[in-house]
């Protein structure tokens, strides 16, 4: 990978694809080459495993709220890296990714020592904004802990919006290829 000019990227990142879903590539005369169901969260979400620390607690021995969001910027950049677009060298090629806002809706606690594994997925992306939604499940149950979103931008050092899709072609491909709508 290539990160140091600033429109050069590989695209030999994993594909993450929404669930149930049955995607077929098709050649130049539309013949079917190759068919790919998936049916399993693992296939779906980029996840990323995390073990609630004593610090993060609160009196009453649960994870602290303003923890969850802090969660939720680990797995994002997490996932990045994971796809071959790692935070520090969209950085270096100019493209900053701020937060424009965050949601989060707790539904049970995490205790310090449990272990959770965090889904997220990107849900919208238009080449100036970007929405990113979270799952937090216990990792022994799969029951959930929380869930929310973030949305960001895309601006250069100037803090001025980016053109993603002129300016970065390779950049908007990856991060368009990996757009998996919300399930409602």
């Amino acid at each position: 990978m290539s990160l140091g000019s600033k429109k050069t990227i590989s695209l030999d990142a994993k594909p993450i694809l929404a669930s149930g879903f049955k995607i077929c590539y098709t050649n130049k005369e539309g013949e079917e080459m190759k068919e790919i169901i998936i049916d399993s969260k693992e296939d779906i979400f980029s996840s990323f495993t995390r073990t609630a620390l004593y610090y993060e607690t609160d009196q009453m021995g649960i994870i602290h709220h303003s923890n969850y969001i802090r969660w939720f910027e680990e797995a994002r950049l997490h996932y990045m890296k994971e796809i071959g677009l790692p935070y520090d060298a969209l950085e270096r090629m100019g493209i900053i990714i701020p937060v424009l806002s965050v949601e989060c809706r707790y539904r049970l606690p995490v205790h310090y020592d449990e272990t959770v594994r965090i889904y997220m997925s990107i849900t919208k992306f238009n080449g100036g904004k970007m929405r990113v939604a979270y799952e937090v499940r216990d990792e022994q149950t799969g029951e959930l802990r929380s869930e929310g979103a973030s949305e960001h931008g895309f601006v250069d050092r100037d803090f001025k919006p980016v053109r993603m899709k002129l300016d970065y072609p390779e950049v908007y491909e990856i991060l368009n290829s990996h757009v998996i709508p919300a399930q409602k």
